[in-house]
């Protein structure tokens, strides 16, 4: 399996966009990232299950999105670029139907082979959706 090398312009790339395939075709965007706090939003429509309300598989895209961003980046202050998602979980609080949902995440873990990052996702009102915790394995590039 060939090794990823991850410099600064792949890295800006991304994170442009939604972080990847998925995010782009689910309507994330990122719009705060440091290791510290990664904000990204993605609308409610068009990410529903079939009763109307936000499918709890697309909050677990905006999570892990948003998570395994914050891993890519606390990855290069240890030598270790490459993150890749390996558990995440999710309590769906609230439905949302319309609008817009807002992932905050922030850090619960940043060592040298690991990072985990809680993710709070708000609707339009500020309400909390859902609360996600995803880990991320850090790898070097």
């Amino acid at each position: 399996m060939p090794v990823m090398d991850i410099a600064a312009e792949s890295i800006r790339d991304l994170f442009s966009g939604g972080g990847g395939e998925l995010g782009k075709r689910m309507g994330v965007e990122i719009t705060e990232a440091s290791p510290e706090r990664i904000v990204g939003t993605m609308p409610v429509e068009g990410n529903t299950q079939p009763y109307g309300l936000l499918h709890g598989g697309a909050s677990c895209v905006l999570a892990e999105t948003l998570g395994s961003v914050g891993a890519v980046l606390h990855g290069q202050t240890v030598d270790r670029a490459f993150a890749v998602g390996v558990d995440i979980n999710a309590t769906h609080h609230k439905g949302a139907r319309s609008g817009i949902v807002t992932g905050v995440a922030t850090p619960v873990h940043r060592g040298r082979t690991m990072a985990t990052y809680e993710v709070v996702i708000t609707d339009d009102t500020g309400e909390r959706v859902c609360t996600a915790r995803i880990t991320c394995l850090l790898r070097g590039a």
